[in-house]
């Protein structure tokens, strides 16, 4: 995995010179048409709509299609931010048109898209050679009544990413099997370790962990219900899993455990950089933006642990639109990019961890090393933690905004807000978001 930090820096180029383009046309009147593909002499163009770093353009995958099926032209079209992108897609399922044949489908609108917009998408169910998903992936879009409303493409079991060199000055283990074996179990455990560090540490000011909202997410992330329960109620303010994980990721505010830096958010890409702070919490795919952030002047600094407890955080399905007038062509198509194949390349390009339980029997899944990380089993250690990942995974319509309001409330905390007094705000900013 020599070249994955430089594949993953022409990524990130890639997809925001994309998605800065796909804003610019949103605006423009001209993006009001419809936007599918279609067959003309021959040939058949299929579009997308997609998000991010997905994988499919970077790796080379949607040319090397193109170059397998020389009768069909893919146009895809990147949105660097997925908020800004689902906005958009939601405007143009009411109206009905500005659609494209294929759009990506982030895992926290899952639930919203098979609730309210089943009619618009195309159902995969059935559909020769899409029975390799591990089986939680495909029930996230799938309907009540069994339609598929989309294919997998990665997941996001979660380890713990950390400064090897902090955890040294800070008289603690750096093994990772040691240093996993230090909060093996708990996730309290984990924050007792921060006890430890922020005792230990000399020098200069260096947190335990970037935030309480990483915490709180990757607690929530581990249990089949967190937002909703099974018949779609709201059990967000009464669910003991959630409350947990508050109390927990208060806790690591209120004693300064953190610092105070969201991930994703202005000031945390610095804080890789600079190294203002020791662990953060990590999915698979947050490695390759760890690892651009951080720069090469922290490689080999970093290192990567298991979590105490299975749990997934992020992933994404591809949909066909049902209207689309090349649907069997782009299901076809979105196959093609699921398969354990092209997910295995995925992963051995920039780290995105396969639905398939296929994939993830892959030699080059299952043997990988990141350089970066200290040469770090990532392979053995992800795919082990998607197996811990429990079977049933309820979503529920707004969990992605319901996550955010979260992440906001803890960053009150982190600020000196009393834990109860953000609590009331963040239960009051989320009844009037979701209704």
């Amino acid at each position: 995995m020599g070249t994955y930090g430089s594949l993953r820096r022409k990524a990130v180029a890639t997809a925001a010179a994309a998605g800065a383009l796909a804003l610019v046309v949103g605006c423009s009147s001209s993006d009001d048409s419809v936007t599918g593909g279609g067959k003309k002499d021959g040939k058949v163009t299929i579009t997308m709509g997609l998000y991010g770093v997905m994988g499919l353009k970077e790796t080379g995958l949607l040319e090397q299609y193109e170059k397998e099926n020389p009768e069909v032209d893919i146009k895809a079209e990147i949105a660097g931010d997925e908020q800004t992108y689902y906005t958009a897609l939601q405007t143009r399922l009411a109206a009905g048109n500005g659609l494209k044949d294929i759009q990506g489908i982030e895992i926290g609108r899952a639930k919203e898209i098979t609730e309210t917009q089943a009619d618009k998408f195309a159902d995969f169910a059935g559909m020769a050679g899409t029975d390799h998903f591990l089986p939680w992936k495909e029930s996230q879009i799938s309907t009540a009544d069994g339609k598929v409303l989309g294919l997998g493409t990665d997941i996001g079991p979660m380890a713990v990413c950390y400064r090897k060199d902090y955890f040294e000055q800070a008289g603690l283990p750096t093994d990772r099997e040691e240093v996993g074996k230090l909060w093996e179990g708990d996730w309290k455990k984990y924050v007792e370790v921060g006890r430890t560090f922020k005792k230990n540490f000399k020098g200069d000011k260096v947190a335990f962990t970037d935030s309480a909202s990483g915490l709180f997410n990757a607690m929530v992330y581990g249990y089949p219900e967190q937002y909703y329960d099974e018949k779609g109620e709201l059990i967000y303010d009464k669910n003991p899993a959630v409350k947990e994980a508050w109390g927990l990721a208060s806790d690591a505010a209120e004693e300064g455990l953190t610092a105070k830096l969201r991930q994703f958010q202005p000031g945390w890409d610095p804080g890789l950089a600079n190294g203002t702070f020791a662990t953060a919490v990590c999915p698979a795919w947050m490695l390759s933006h760890i690892s651009e952030k951080a720069g090469a002047a922290n490689k080999g600094k970093w290192d990567v642990a298991r979590a105490p407890k299975g749990a997934n955080w992020g992933g994404s399905f591809l949909g066909v639109v049902e209207k689309s007038p090349v649907k069997e062509e782009a299901k076809k198509l979105v196959a093609w990019l699921t398969a354990p194949e092209q997910q295995a390349h995925i992963f051995k390009e920039i780290g995105n961890i396969p639905s398939s339980e296929k994939a993830l029997e892959n030699a080059d899944v299952k043997d990988a090393k990141s350089e970066y990380f200290d040469n770090a089993p990532i392979g053995q250690i992800f795919g082990a933690a998607a197996q811990e990942i429990p079977d049933k995974q309820v979503l529920g319509r707004k969990d992605g905004t319901i996550k955010d309001t979260f992440s906001q409330g803890l960053a009150l905390v982190e600020q000196g807000t009393s834990r109860d007094e953000a609590w009331k705000t963040t239960t009051e900013r989320i009844e009037k978001a979701v209704g």
